[in-house]
């Protein structure tokens, strides 16, 4: 479940892209000038893309921190990837979302690491 601010977030940015697109319709029937109806295509755009980036930011920013809880309940600082995990849990609030989807990436091989060596979470 999304937090509720991001929820609120989204929703209003939804029904701003649904002004713009009301405005586009009714710009197309008022037979109003091109160039202002593809203005107010790409606004429509960039509104709808900053709520998805929103959501996915969200969704992935989750995934990495539970990914990294687990790693750091298998490795309290005594693996050989605990260097790695203590640097990830420090730089993991200032990640971009491109960051986070390579920062999985890593976390799980860290994981797949800790599987081979038979390194089991700490209960």
């Amino acid at each position: 479940m999304l937090p509720k601010d991001i929820t609120e977030d989204v929703i209003k940015r939804i029904k701003t892209v649904k002004g713009q697109l009301g405005g586009i319709e009714k710009m197309l029937d008022d037979g109003k000038d091109p160039n202002q109806i593809i203005n107010q295509f790409k606004a429509a755009e960039e509104a709808l893309n900053k709520a998805h980036i929103l959501l996915l930011d969200e969704v992935f920013r989750k995934g990495l921190a539970l990914q990294l809880a687990d790693v750091m309940n298998a490795c309290p600082g005594n693996c050989q990837d605990a260097e790695q995990i203590a640097f990830l849990k420090k730089k993991f609030p200032q990640l971009e979302l491109d960051e986070i989807t390579n920062k999985m990436q890593e976390v799980k091989e860290i994981n797949e690491r800790m599987i081979k060596n038979n390194v089991k979470p700490k209960e």
